[in-house]
């Protein structure tokens, strides 16, 4: 398997309908107590059913950004 760049940061953006789907996966995995496997931009992503959730939200003049942020590390 290859080795993973330590640091990445990539935003990829989907379709309501791909986005649905993938927020239904993530929340039968989290409700189900299971890891969450997912692809972005080309890179399998294994997130762990112990990895910390949080939401944040982001004010800049009119701007507003809400994002859910799913933390963990690899040991």
């Amino acid at each position: 398997m290859p080795k993973k760049n330590k640091s990445r940061d990539v935003t990829k953006s989907y379709s309501a309908k791909q986005f649905v789907s993938k927020l239904r996966r993530l929340a039968d995995a989290i409700e189900s107590d299971k890891r969450f496997r997912i692809q972005v931009a080309g890179e399998r992503v294994s997130i762990p059913s112990t990895a910390t959730i949080s939401v944040e939200h982001e004010r800049d003049g009119k701007e507003e950004e809400v994002e859910f942020q799913i933390r963990w590390t690899n040991d």
